[in-house]
């Protein structure tokens, strides 16, 4: 029997990346390793798991309700969306996190609010979404992104998204609800493509973006969720959303870490996002200033 974390892993050779020839076990010695430092970003909030029972590439699905084989000890939410009232999976501790690898979880989506406060967020996410393969558009539009928080006097933080581009983070005081927090957003969205109306869009049809960036802020509402810090994506060589510094946006890629090499950067440097809840702020004077 293989265990990890007192997970028992059953078909622990099942390959999840045929490219890379990522198993199973591999995916749940990876969440073990990071668990300390990923649970920061995960305790106490809803998800939706992204599940490929026979890896990449074969069929998936998001899996919003907790199955009823899973453990009592998996604890769990009760939220109220449009197909009415249902439990979702909280991620608490280690051993769950194994556990949803165990089920082929390879991405848990969270929420941007916690159990505390089902209805106000305490993240506000931008995800740079290019249209195209040119980097240097991407990381620019990244950039503006973070100028027009700084002027608006936010703090802010940054990751990989392990795809194709970045997210920008905002730490939040839970105190407004996500329709206050997602109009802020767009008329940030909006003021950058004012500024950069041929580089950035909001438009929401691919068809209409010609080759711009997309500003995408509609991660802020309720329901909706995000790829969350040290996550697996589903994508070949197993990349990870990964925290960087601002500093590092010039040189790191949207994939460029992986399961296989981002273990390394964890042992070499503390987490950029160690401090991020202890950046928390309100929106009060930005909202003002936008």
């Amino acid at each position: 029997m293989t265990e990890v974390a007192g997970v028992e892993i059953s078909k622990p050779d099942k390959v999840l990346f045929p490219d890379g020839g990522v198993t199973k076990l591999d995916l749940a010695t990876y969440y073990d390793a990071v668990a300390d430092v990923m649970l920061r970003h995960l305790r106490g909030r809803p998800v939706n798991m992204q599940r490929f029972p026979d890896g990449v590439g074969a069929m998936a699905f998001y899996e919003k309700k907790v199955p009823a084989h899973f453990p009592d000890w998996v604890h769990s939410v009760e939220v109220h969306t449009e197909d009415g009232a249902q439990r979702q999976v909280v991620v608490d501790d280690r051993r769950t996190l194994v556990y949803l690898a165990q089920q082929a979880c390879i991405t848990p989506h969270t929420w941007l609010c916690t159990t505390k406060d089902l209805e106000r967020p305490d993240q506000l996410v931008f995800d740079l979404d290019p249209t195209d393969d040119d980097l240097r558009k991407v990381r620019r539009a990244t950039r503006l992104v973070g100028e027009l928080l700084a002027e608006l006097g936010l703090t802010t933080y940054l990751k990989t998204t392990g795809s194709r581009g970045y997210h920008v983070l905002v730490p939040l005081r839970p105190s407004l609800g996500f329709d206050e927090v997602r109009d802020f957003a767009r008329r940030c969205a909006e003021r950058l493509v004012e500024r950069e109306p041929e580089l950035l869009t909001i438009e929401q049809r691919k068809a209409k973006r010609g080759d711009r960036v997309y500003v995408d802020i509609g991660r802020n509402a309720y329901g909706q969720t995000a790829v969350p810090a040290y996550a697996v994506r589903a994508r070949p060589g197993a990349p990870v959303s990964t925290p960087i510094t601002w500093d590092e946006l010039s040189r790191v890629k949207p994939a460029q870490f992986t399961v296989t090499n981002v273990r390394r950067r964890m042992a070499r440097r503390d987490c950029p996002w160690a401090d991020l809840r202890r950046r928390a702020q309100t929106l009060t004077k930005a909202r003002k200033r936008v």
